[in-house]
């Protein structure tokens, strides 16, 4: 019996979610543990596994739309099984329409083969319905089922080859059933193509094309293409764009020497205490914060609330978009666990595993781009908080101390406070205190 496939409800503030990804075909065999689908949240991409073995038999929800949690978006079967009460509905292979500039790869990938004459056709009962019932031959219809079987959606997608007005109409032209469909999308004509083994085979129209490819204007290479936006991107400019309109904000520069962390850094990797910047900078601006509550707040209804813990966000950037994970009562915590803790959340957020609620609950936001050179940048405020730094990277300058001239580390840190709430006095002295603090690491124990 035919088992539904749901939307699944990957956390408790979950109410929707757009289907990113469908790894199987209609008509593929699907084993139970194998990813099915991928699935958008504005917060996380997950692979969703398949629950039970059996057959692709529909696909309800294409991907890039959005549905409610536990809406049936699919169903899994026994081969040949048919869907009688839902037929209504048409399958949907999730496969791009064929195009001129990605026939070579349809063909090479198309789950269907060459059929010769007289030979028995492998077809699911409901697909057989529909050829007998519109009156055509099975041996035309190419199978993209499961090792080429034809399924319901094939013959419903058919198109029966008419025969084009020529002079020569009454020479015969012995194709396959695919390289007659590729062909006619394509607006190719089989009598210009040359059979190698008796009949027209897909292999002799990709040579075909590949040999008027460069005599031909029609080729052309795609110069636009229209993608719609993630989940995850839909959120973060919604996110964005609410933070701009929210927060007027101000963002202030420092730079700082740091020859000293640099030696800290060193000194707790000779004890085999290996962590980064990005750990020690968390782990100092938690201080900071806790001498500043007015920068570790929120604002909400014209009311200011003072938060009585220290959760730092750490910006990760993912391949489709960002997340923010929270170092919960990073003031808290030491050195080292704070280093374990980004790195597993960095680890989990790239798998798109990051269990949500590490992503509530933050009250002050780091971002460092200094892996990539950045010198000077304005990060947005990660609301509802009312403040974000932004660490940019380390370059040795040519700097003056103590009357003379010698070369630092120097790194700059971009403030960005919302200015409702933080002056810019207060924003400069919290600023400074953290400067403090990295350039001379023993202030750690104050």
């Amino acid at each position: 019996m035919a088992t539904e496939i749901l939307m699944p409800k990957l956390g408790l503030t979950m109410t929707d979610g757009t289907i990113g990804e469908w790894n199987k075909d209609v008509g593929d065999f699907v084993k139970k543990g194998e990813t099915l689908f991928t699935v958008e949240t504005d917060k996380l991409t997950t692979d969703v596994e398949a629950e039970s073995d059996g057959v692709l038999l529909r696909i309800d929800v294409p991907a890039g739309e959005t549905v409610s949690c536990k809406t049936v978006i699919g169903w899994i079967g026994a081969y040949g099984e048919s869907l009688s009460e839902t037929d209504d509905k048409t399958p949907v292979s999730g496969q791009a329409l064929l195009s001129k500039s990605a026939v070579i790869d349809t063909i090479q990938s198309k789950k269907a083969y060459d059929r010769t004459t007289g030979e028995y056709v492998l077809a699911t009962p409901y697909a057989k319905k529909i050829a007998k019932e519109k009156g055509y031959d099975l041996m035309s219809v190419p199978g993209t089922g499961y090792n080429g079987v034809v399924v319901s959606k094939d013959v419903l997608n058919f198109k029966p080859l008419k025969a084009a007005p020529d002079s020569r109409s009454d020479i015969s032209v012995k194709a396959s059933p695919l390289s007659e469909k590729v062909a006619a999308e394509l607006e190719i004509d089989l009598k210009d193509i040359k059979a190698s083994h008796g009949r027209i085979l897909a292999e002799d129209l990709l040579r075909y094309i590949a040999e008027t490819h460069e005599k031909t204007s029609s080729y052309e290479p795609v110069r636009e293409e229209i993608k719609p936006m993630s989940s995850m991107r839909k959120a973060i400019a919604r996110n964005m764009l609410a933070s701009v309109q929210t927060s007027p904000t101000v963002t202030f520069n420092l730079s700082v020497d740091m020859t000293e962390m640099k030696h800290y850094r060193e000194q707790l990797k000779r004890v085999d205490i290996n962590v980064s910047y990005t750990d020690l900078i968390v782990k100092f601006v938690a201080k900071a914060l806790s001498e500043f509550p007015l920068l570790n707040c929120s604002v909400e209804d014209n009311k200011i609330i003072y938060k009585k813990y220290i959760n730092v966000g750490v910006a990760v950037a993912l391949e489709n978009g960002l997340l923010v994970p929270n170092i919960a009562d990073a003031d808290k915590k030491s050195l080292p666990v704070i280093s374990s803790e980004i790195k597993e959340l960095a680890k989990l957020a790239r798998e798109g595993k990051l269990p949500p609620e590490k992503l509530k609950g933050g009250t002050f936001t780091i971002t460092n781009l200094g892996m990539y050179g950045i010198e000077s940048f304005s990060p947005i405020i990660n609301q509802p908080e009312v403040a974000i730094m932004g660490v940019n990277t380390i370059e040795d300058k040519v700097v003056v101390r103590n009357g003379e001239i010698c070369i630092r580390p120097i790194m700059n840190l971009s403030l960005t406070a919302d200015h409702r709430v933080v002056d810019g006095s207060l924003a400069a002295q919290f600023l400074h205190r953290v400067k403090n603090l990295l350039e001379t690491p023993a202030l750690i124990l104050a």
